[in-house]
């Protein structure tokens, strides 16, 4: 696992509470519209139905509240730029747990509902600094809400692209907290000046070792859109379709991130 020495982005507390709630209500009010032909369908998570997907965000969430609900650890051990290279490690446990709550849950519009209102009281009830213990190690709530934006985020784009016609929105702070969250974590993958990648309108970050950029433009730059983005750095795309696919302008002999890419997994 790389380590996260570098500096960590601050988030707005506040905003990310509410990026965490309004993303959470855009995925909960398009499932209530999807109906028992739309959730058999498959996804592109290997063998997980569209009911499955909905459970795993629901347990993405939970996870907040699941947490709160057990003793605060004594000392935080975990920095947010650890979560993104934590997760591979609990992927089968995620993907039983996943298949287990589809089946206990077949009126998916109660369990959000449900989930929705408890993660609220929770969020009221605990400050951003209390500390939790997550699968990357002890962090603050604040720090482990932004990692939710990214859970949220990508599987909205994983729902997205099952169903024929959805269209769920993304909250504009949802979608650049995870925008950015993914950019550092390559930051810290790949640490260097040699190489500027550019997400507008929400990330800049300078990234592979080699000589430091220090004005005008830089003779290595790779830029993306946000969701584009967010596919490479979780693997939904591959560098290589999104060169030529013209999502991804990279230019220079250290622009090329398909060794670096996913970061996520």
């Amino acid at each position: 696992m790389p380590t996260a020495k570098k500096r960590a982005r601050t988030y707005d507390p506040a905003k990310t509470r509410t990026a965490v709630l309004a993303q959470f209500g855009n995925v909960r009010e398009a499932v209530a519209g999807l109906g028992p032909e739309q959730l058999a369908l498959p996804t592109r998570l290997g063998e997980w139905t569209v009911r499955e997907l909905v459970a795993h965000i629901g347990m993405a969430v939970t996870a907040v509240h699941r947490a709160l609900d057990r003793p605060a650890p004594p000392a935080q051990d975990a920095v947010l730029l650890d979560w993104p290279f934590a997760t591979a490690a609990s992927s089968s446990a995620i993907a039983d747990f996943t298949r287990t709550l589809a089946e206990q849950h077949p009126d998916l519009g109660a369990y959000l509902a449900d989930i929705e209102q408890t993660l609220t009281g929770h969020l009221d009830a605990h400050p951003g600094t209390r500390l939790l213990e997550t699968n990357a190690g002890a962090m603050p709530l604040a720090d482990y809400l932004v990692t939710r934006t990214v859970e949220l985020v990508v599987h909205t784009d994983d729902l997205n692209a099952a169903v024929p016609g959805l269209a769920i929105p993304y909250d504009r702070q949802a979608l650049a907290a995870c925008t950015r969250l993914l950019a550092d974590a390559l930051a810290v993958k790949a640490p260097g000046g040699s190489t500027e990648v550019r997400i507008p309108p929400y990330a800049v970050v300078q990234c592979v070792e080699g000589p430091r950029h220090t004005r005008g433009t830089p003779p290595n730059f790779v830029e993306t859109d946000p969701l584009t983005w967010i596919r490479l750095a979780t693997g939904r795309t591959s560098w290589k379709d999104a060169v030529e696919e013209a999502k991804v302008r990279a230019s220079g002999e250290r622009a090329d991130l398909g060794g670096l890419l996913p970061i996520m997994s």
